[in-house]
């Protein structure tokens, strides 16, 4: 298992926030949501605190196939997957995440190596905008 990394101080008063699946929870974090479509390689599902996997967050099968992790479409990808979020099975699933976090802080969790350039960075700022 890898060390916790510190939260970045631009998130400590947001109410979501974005951490890989190998961090190790505090106490206090909230609701924790697994938002990867798939489950990771190797990785055993009691490996990892999460109180819900939100599949129906992740991006489509088709999106993230053409995304492919490819950082020079990711402002593309950012607005196609807004616009999946947008849609009304999006609505649906955003709005069972108001219900599940109940004011809490929700935290993100992703296996993603590149953060910064995931579906979980957007979605933590869709969200941040609808709560």
């Amino acid at each position: 298992m890898h060390k916790r990394q510190a939260r970045p101080e631009t998130d400590v008063d947001s109410p979501v926030v974005v951490e890989r699946v190998y961090d190790h929870p505090t106490d206090g974090d909230g609701l924790r949501l697994f938002v990867d479509r798939l489950w990771p390689r190797g990785l055993r599902k009691d490996a990892f605190h999460f109180d819900d996997w939100a599949r129906d967050l992740a991006p489509s099968t088709e999106l993230r196939h053409w995304y492919s992790h490819d950082v020079a479409a990711f402002g593309e990808f950012r607005e196609r997957y807004v616009s999946e979020l947008d849609s009304p099975p999006g609505r649906k699933a955003v709005a069972r995440v108001r219900e599940l976090a109940h004011g809490r802080p929700i935290v993100l969790l992703t296996a993603t190596k590149d953060v910064t350039h995931s579906h979980a960075e957007v979605l933590a700022d869709y969200l941040r905008g609808q709560l």
